[in-house]
């Protein structure tokens, strides 16, 4: 499994930007799609995006879609999450997720992630 430690969560004004980091532990994740999900308090988790392991295409969920951006850089070995024109309702714990190693295709399906970060606060205020 790969270790995943997520940063760069905080507090922020509605119409701010935060950009969130995820680093792991091995570069063997490179090869492997990446995704971010979050969850509200009260709410089941959710997608958020999703990053392929080789080709970079990237998919979102239709509410971030526009506003977020995913990426990657393998060199460093870390994924980003660029959140742009944030709104009170994304205000979550955002997850960082690996699929296995090898297996570049993404999933919108958080059981077809092996590997998880702790978690990253994000507080929007109004």
């Amino acid at each position: 499994q790969v270790q995943l430690v997520e940063s760069g969560g905080g507090l922020v004004q509605a119409g701010g930007s935060l950009r969130l980091s995820c680093a792991a532990s091995t570069r063997a994740f490179e090869k492997s799609a990446m995704g971010w999900f979050r969850q509200a308090p009260g709410k089941e988790r959710e997608f958020v995006a999703a990053i392929s392991g080789i080709v970079l295409s990237t998919y979102y969920a239709d509410s971030v879609k526009g506003r977020f951006t995913i990426s990657r850089d393998n060199a460093k070995n870390t994924v980003y999450l660029q959140m742009n024109s944030l709104r009170p309702e994304d205000t979550a714990v955002y997850f960082c997720a690996a699929r296995s190693v090898g297996v570049a295709t993404p999933s919108r399906r958080e059981y077809e992630y092996t590997s998880w970060g702790q978690g990253t606060q994000v507080t929007v205020s109004s």
